[in-house]
């Protein structure tokens, strides 16, 4: 059996965990930035300070000047998924910080020489880039390096340092964005890059930033109480659709969990968002089985709330978490 119960509680967690800005340009129209930086596609990188100019030359804000670069790098450099794979596989290897240092400054000279000549590059690349034009239009801009998460990666266990993205100062106020994650994504079924621009990664609101980075200085992660690194290691998967409805997970709080059989075991999340699911579904299935358990929970509701689920049988089951038919929040229940 389960149930959704939205209850005074969950909005008393809402007021003390949340430490979320409030959308400083949401009411800021890109339209045009985004008109500028589609007039030059594919072009050349050799000149830096020439694109910067061709990109801002019209702009009059930092936002907007802003926006037109970060818009152009996303819709003109492809991911290298070959390389990233490569890359991901040494730095998980090299233990020895020698050595690792060694195969970071290698894979520094292949990732410029590529993104130059043949406008393709890894997340290195993309922040690399992202500063240095930014910087050539006269804004202050600096790329951080820390923990990136997903499904394939950072997961528990010690952390891989394996993702890189930017910090930008608008009107002296700092933000947080990721081109690698905003320019699209590689379709596994086919073996190809695919472009698809989603803003959800351009200056985002830190609280739900720091779900999927995490960075070697904390300082950037931009929020007065700050998770710890095993924190975020340990939290449960989430998807680009959490940052998109500004659905924030409340518990449990680790992927890995524990319940007891016969025992209602509550799943509790709450927004900051104004978008509203228009369905939300709860999947269940029992791991190495086909057995699933789907039922849609919720239609045409806000958040917050708790969806209790009762596990009836012992064994460990991966559960996910749906917004319109859309990946959210991933964990794995072992139930004694």
């Amino acid at each position: 059996m389960k149930y959704i119960a939205c209850t005074l509680f969950v909005q008393l967690i809402l007021s003390s965990v949340l430490h979320a800005q409030i959308a400083d340009f949401s009411g800021t129209d890109f339209d045009v930035a985004d008109s500028i930086a589609d007039q030059y596609p594919n072009h050349s990188l050799q000149d830096l300070a020439a694109l910067a100019y061709k990109l801002t030359r019209s702009l009059s804000t930092e936002q907007q000047k802003f926006r037109a670069i970060f818009k152009w790098v996303c819709d003109n450099i492809d991911n290298d998924y070959g390389l990233y794979l490569k890359n991901k596989h040494q730095r998980e290897r090299l233990k020895d910080s020698n050595a690792l240092n060694i195969w970071n400054k290698k894979i520094s000279h292949k990732v410029i020489k590529d993104l130059i000549d043949q406008h393709t590059t890894i997340c290195t690349g993309y922040a690399y880039l992202i500063r240095e034009l930014s910087i050539c239009a006269g804004l202050d801009c600096k790329v951080i390096d820390g923990y990136g998460r997903n499904v394939q990666s950072n997961i528990g266990g010690d952390g891989i340092l394996n993702h890189s993205w930017n910090a930008i100062r608008l009107n002296d106020k700092w933000y947080l964005c990721d081109a690698t994650w905003s320019a699209g994504s590689y379709d596994m079924k086919n073996s190809m890059y695919t472009r698809k621009f989603d803003d959800a990664y351009f200056l985002s609101d830190p609280t739900f930033f720091v779900l999927k980075h995490y960075p070697v200085d904390s300082a950037w992660i931009l929020l007065m109480k700050k998770p710890t690194l095993r924190m975020f290691l340990d939290g449960p998967i989430v998807y680009l659709a959490a940052l998109q409805y500004k659905v924030l997970p409340i518990a449990p709080s680790r992927f890995d969990t524990t319940t007891t059989k016969g025992t209602e075991f509550a799943f509790q999340f709450t927004t900051s968002g104004n978008k509203v699911p228009d369905k939300f579904e709860l999947q269940v299935q029992r791991s190495n089985t086909s057995d699933t358990v789907s039922k849609q929970l919720l239609q045409g509701k806000s958040l917050p709330c708790s969806i209790n689920h009762l596990f009836s049988e012992r064994g460990v089951y991966d559960v996910h978490i749906l917004l319109d038919d859309h990946y959210t929040f991933s964990y794995k229940v072992t139930v004694e």
